[in-house]
Protein backbone atom coordinates (compact mmCIF):
# COMPACT_ATOMS: atom_id res chain seq x y z
CA UNK A 1 0.00 0.00 0.00
CA UNK A 2 1.08 3.77 -0.57
CA UNK A 3 1.51 5.62 2.40
CA UNK A 4 -0.06 8.99 2.08
CA UNK A 5 -3.37 9.93 0.48
CA UNK A 6 -4.70 10.56 -2.99
CA UNK A 7 -8.36 11.12 -4.98
CA UNK A 8 -8.96 8.43 -7.38
CA UNK A 9 -11.03 9.07 -9.98
CA UNK A 10 -12.04 6.15 -12.46
CA UNK A 11 -13.99 6.99 -15.78
CA UNK A 12 -16.08 3.96 -17.25
CA UNK A 13 -15.01 5.00 -20.58
CA UNK A 14 -17.95 3.58 -23.44
CA UNK A 15 -16.22 0.05 -25.23
CA UNK A 16 -15.23 -1.24 -28.64
CA UNK A 17 -16.38 -2.17 -30.93
CA UNK A 18 -19.63 -0.74 -29.84
CA UNK A 19 -17.95 2.31 -29.28
CA UNK A 20 -14.99 2.81 -31.72
CA UNK A 21 -12.23 5.63 -31.72
CA UNK A 22 -12.29 8.62 -30.66
CA UNK A 23 -15.04 7.57 -27.84
CA UNK A 24 -12.89 5.49 -25.57
CA UNK A 25 -10.56 8.51 -25.36
CA UNK A 26 -12.31 11.07 -25.45
CA UNK A 27 -14.13 9.97 -22.32
CA UNK A 28 -10.99 9.46 -20.38
CA UNK A 29 -9.94 13.44 -21.56
CA UNK A 30 -13.71 14.23 -20.11
CA UNK A 31 -13.31 12.34 -16.90
CA UNK A 32 -9.83 14.28 -16.28
CA UNK A 33 -11.05 17.95 -17.61
CA UNK A 34 -13.92 17.13 -14.68
CA UNK A 35 -11.70 16.05 -12.03
CA UNK A 36 -9.23 19.04 -12.81
CA UNK A 37 -12.24 21.41 -13.19
CA UNK A 38 -13.59 20.25 -9.66
CA UNK A 39 -10.03 20.17 -8.18
CA UNK A 40 -11.20 22.00 -4.78
CA UNK A 41 -14.21 20.58 -4.53
CA UNK A 42 -12.33 17.16 -4.66
CA UNK A 43 -9.59 17.93 -2.12
CA UNK A 44 -7.18 17.67 -5.42
CA UNK A 45 -4.08 19.75 -5.23
CA UNK A 46 -3.80 20.78 -8.91
CA UNK A 47 -0.59 20.51 -9.19
CA UNK A 48 -0.46 17.23 -8.90
CA UNK A 49 -2.42 15.76 -11.59
CA UNK A 50 -1.45 12.07 -12.23
CA UNK A 51 -3.01 10.02 -15.14
CA UNK A 52 -2.49 5.90 -14.97
CA UNK A 53 -3.38 2.82 -16.90
CA UNK A 54 -2.89 -0.75 -17.35
CA UNK A 55 -2.08 -2.68 -20.84
CA UNK A 56 -5.12 -0.73 -22.83
CA UNK A 57 -5.86 1.71 -20.41
CA UNK A 58 -2.32 2.45 -20.30
CA UNK A 59 -2.69 3.57 -23.85
CA UNK A 60 -5.65 5.51 -23.00
CA UNK A 61 -3.50 7.11 -20.35
CA UNK A 62 -0.92 8.46 -23.39
CA UNK A 63 -3.33 9.03 -25.57
CA UNK A 64 -5.18 11.24 -22.42
CA UNK A 65 -2.36 13.46 -21.70
CA UNK A 66 -1.44 13.93 -25.13
CA UNK A 67 -4.82 15.38 -25.67
CA UNK A 68 -4.17 17.32 -22.47
CA UNK A 69 -0.94 18.84 -23.80
CA UNK A 70 -2.65 19.91 -27.25
CA UNK A 71 -5.66 21.29 -26.39
CA UNK A 72 -3.61 23.43 -23.13
CA UNK A 73 -5.79 21.74 -19.98
CA UNK A 74 -5.20 20.87 -17.80
CA UNK A 75 -1.54 20.51 -16.91
CA UNK A 76 -0.40 16.91 -15.61
CA UNK A 77 2.04 16.31 -13.49
CA UNK A 78 2.67 12.55 -14.02
CA UNK A 79 1.44 10.06 -16.31
CA UNK A 80 2.03 6.32 -15.43
CA UNK A 81 2.20 3.71 -18.32
CA UNK A 82 2.03 0.32 -17.01
CA UNK A 83 2.60 -2.32 -20.02
CA UNK A 84 0.85 0.34 -21.95
CA UNK A 85 -0.98 -0.60 -25.47
CA UNK A 86 1.32 1.93 -28.19
CA UNK A 87 0.96 0.35 -31.05
CA UNK A 88 -1.52 -0.40 -33.92
CA UNK A 89 0.82 -1.07 -36.96
CA UNK A 90 2.33 -4.53 -35.82
CA UNK A 91 6.18 -3.38 -37.15
CA UNK A 92 8.46 -4.62 -34.16
CA UNK A 93 9.46 -7.89 -33.91
CA UNK A 94 8.05 -8.29 -30.18
CA UNK A 95 4.44 -7.69 -31.68
CA UNK A 96 4.54 -10.61 -34.05
CA UNK A 97 6.65 -12.91 -31.72
CA UNK A 98 4.25 -13.65 -28.88
CA UNK A 99 2.18 -16.33 -30.52
CA UNK A 100 -0.31 -18.23 -28.83
CA UNK A 101 1.69 -18.01 -25.35
CA UNK A 102 0.31 -16.13 -22.37
CA UNK A 103 -2.74 -14.10 -21.27
CA UNK A 104 -2.24 -11.61 -24.38
CA UNK A 105 -0.88 -12.50 -27.88
CA UNK A 106 -0.47 -11.17 -31.20
CA UNK A 107 -4.26 -12.28 -32.19
CA UNK A 108 -5.18 -10.66 -28.85
CA UNK A 109 -3.87 -7.82 -29.61
CA UNK A 110 -4.81 -7.63 -33.68
CA UNK A 111 -8.50 -8.64 -32.17
CA UNK A 112 -8.27 -5.20 -30.04
CA UNK A 113 -6.97 -2.89 -32.42
CA UNK A 114 -9.20 -3.84 -35.37
CA UNK A 115 -12.18 -3.35 -32.49
CA UNK A 116 -11.06 0.15 -32.01
CA UNK A 117 -10.25 1.17 -35.04
CA UNK A 118 -11.97 -1.39 -37.99
CA UNK A 119 -10.43 -1.14 -41.09
CA UNK A 120 -8.63 2.44 -40.63
CA UNK A 121 -5.63 -0.25 -38.54
CA UNK A 122 -2.35 0.04 -39.89
CA UNK A 123 -3.36 2.64 -42.52
CA UNK A 124 -2.72 6.27 -42.41
CA UNK A 125 -5.72 7.51 -41.07
CA UNK A 126 -4.95 6.63 -37.14
CA UNK A 127 -4.81 9.43 -34.66
CA UNK A 128 -2.08 9.65 -32.22
CA UNK A 129 -4.56 9.70 -29.62
CA UNK A 130 -5.66 6.05 -30.43
CA UNK A 131 -2.03 5.12 -30.58
CA UNK A 132 -0.10 7.34 -29.35
CA UNK A 133 3.63 5.45 -30.80
CA UNK A 134 2.28 7.44 -34.15
CA UNK A 135 2.72 10.52 -31.97
CA UNK A 136 5.35 12.68 -33.96
CA UNK A 137 5.94 15.47 -31.21
CA UNK A 138 6.50 13.51 -27.78
CA UNK A 139 7.64 17.54 -25.67
CA UNK A 140 5.68 18.69 -23.45
CA UNK A 141 4.45 15.85 -21.70
CA UNK A 142 4.70 15.06 -18.17
CA UNK A 143 6.99 13.11 -15.90
CA UNK A 144 6.76 9.71 -16.81
CA UNK A 145 6.96 6.24 -15.48
CA UNK A 146 6.56 3.26 -18.05
CA UNK A 147 7.37 -0.62 -17.50
CA UNK A 148 7.15 -3.50 -19.37
CA UNK A 149 8.16 -7.10 -19.24
CA UNK A 150 11.08 -8.43 -21.45
CA UNK A 151 9.00 -11.36 -22.66
CA UNK A 152 5.61 -9.76 -23.69
CA UNK A 153 4.35 -8.39 -27.07
CA UNK A 154 3.87 -4.96 -26.22
CA UNK A 155 8.21 -4.73 -25.12
CA UNK A 156 9.66 -3.06 -28.35
CA UNK A 157 6.94 -0.75 -28.97
CA UNK A 158 7.28 0.66 -25.42
CA UNK A 159 10.91 0.63 -25.46
CA UNK A 160 10.81 3.01 -28.60
CA UNK A 161 8.08 5.55 -26.91
CA UNK A 162 10.45 5.65 -23.98
CA UNK A 163 12.88 6.48 -25.43
CA UNK A 164 12.05 9.36 -27.63
CA UNK A 165 9.99 10.73 -24.85
CA UNK A 166 13.26 10.90 -23.32
CA UNK A 167 14.97 12.31 -26.44
CA UNK A 168 11.89 14.49 -26.48
CA UNK A 169 13.42 16.48 -23.06
CA UNK A 170 10.86 14.59 -20.85
CA UNK A 171 11.33 12.86 -18.15
CA UNK A 172 11.43 8.96 -17.86
CA UNK A 173 11.41 6.11 -15.28
CA UNK A 174 11.54 3.50 -17.80
CA UNK A 175 11.74 -0.41 -15.88
CA UNK A 176 11.92 -3.72 -18.17
CA UNK A 177 11.75 -6.35 -15.65
CA UNK A 178 13.31 -9.76 -16.98
CA UNK A 179 11.78 -12.95 -18.29
CA UNK A 180 8.00 -10.93 -17.30
CA UNK A 181 5.00 -11.83 -19.16
CA UNK A 182 2.04 -9.26 -20.02
CA UNK A 183 0.21 -8.68 -16.90
CA UNK A 184 2.59 -10.87 -14.63
CA UNK A 185 2.28 -8.55 -11.32
CA UNK A 186 -1.31 -9.03 -11.66
CA UNK A 187 -1.57 -12.83 -12.29
CA UNK A 188 1.62 -13.68 -10.11
CA UNK A 189 1.56 -10.73 -7.65
CA UNK A 190 3.96 -13.28 -5.20
CA UNK A 191 6.96 -13.79 -7.53
CA UNK A 192 9.45 -11.53 -6.84
CA UNK A 193 9.80 -9.66 -10.06
CA UNK A 194 6.27 -8.94 -9.20
CA UNK A 195 6.78 -8.17 -5.92
CA UNK A 196 9.84 -5.35 -7.56
CA UNK A 197 7.91 -4.43 -9.82
CA UNK A 198 5.07 -3.26 -7.59
CA UNK A 199 7.43 -1.77 -4.97
CA UNK A 200 9.24 0.15 -7.72
CA UNK A 201 5.93 1.88 -9.12
CA UNK A 202 4.81 2.67 -5.54
CA UNK A 203 7.50 4.20 -4.98
CA UNK A 204 7.55 6.42 -7.86
CA UNK A 205 4.01 7.55 -7.39
CA UNK A 206 4.07 7.81 -3.59
CA UNK A 207 7.35 10.71 -4.76
CA UNK A 208 5.13 11.75 -7.30
CA UNK A 209 2.28 12.80 -4.61
CA UNK A 210 4.58 14.22 -2.73
CA UNK A 211 5.86 16.57 -4.89
CA UNK A 212 9.79 15.07 -5.07
CA UNK A 213 11.51 14.50 -8.11
CA UNK A 214 11.29 11.62 -10.20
Amino acid sequence: MIEGSAVVVSVEYRLAPEHPDPAPVEDCYAGLVWMAKNAAELGIDPERLLIAGVSGGGGLAAGTALLARDRAFPRLSHQVLICPMLDDRFETHSSRGVDRVGVWDRHSNLYAWTALLGERRGGPDVSQYAAPARAEDLSRLPRTYIDTGSAEGFRDEILIYARRLSKAGVSVAFHMWGGAFHGFDMSMGHAAVSRASNATREEFIRRALGGEAV
